[in-house]
């Protein structure tokens, strides 16, 4: 598996028993960011939402419930890893998040029935509106990204 250098895959310990998991998803002294904006995203199976960023925003990413395929793309013109991409499964039995900064762009796809999708945020300022966010096409052919999927339940924004 590819990485990104600028992206943090990030993995709790947990309890784990007989009734299911209990894990810290966040602690303040782990991250030298303020974040200041959580925000949730409960999609059904083989929604795909993205490819979106922005300039300000960092972003912890973790998937609370479902499953979920997410894809990363650098979108810095002047890095040499502009447009590389990496995608991780990410699930409440993975615990896995991922730390995201500026000018990356990201997309998932549910590959469960349903999922929810926490994005915890950090910027100055407004928080970007989404005429303020950089987005590019799911299926752009420059990505190269092999979606598990062909025909995805996209937006108006995302088609």
């Amino acid at each position: 598996m590819k990485y990104l250098k600028k992206i943090k895959i990030l993995k709790d310990d947990a309890f784990i028993d007989k009734r299911g998991i209990y894990w810290t998803s966040w602690k303040k002294n782990r991250y030298k960011l303020n974040f200041n904006h959580d925000k949730f995203s409960l999609s059904k199976k083989n929604v795909l939402r993205g490819l979106h960023g922005d300039k300000k925003s960092w972003k912890l990413i973790s998937c609370v419930y479902g499953k979920i395929f997410f894809v990363i793309v650098n979108n810095m013109p002047k890095s040499n890893e502009y447009l590389k991409h990496m995608s991780k499964i990410i699930s409440p039995n993975n615990r896995l998040q991922i730390l995201i900064p500026p000018n990356f762009l990201t997309g998932h796809l549910v590959i469960s029935e349903k999922a929810v999708l926490h994005y915890k945020f950090a910027y100055q300022g407004i928080y970007p509106d989404v005429r303020d966010q950089l987005s590019m096409k799911w299926n752009d052919p420059r990505l190269k990204i092999s979606w598990p999927i062909n025909k995805p339940i996209l937006s108006k924004r995302d088609k």
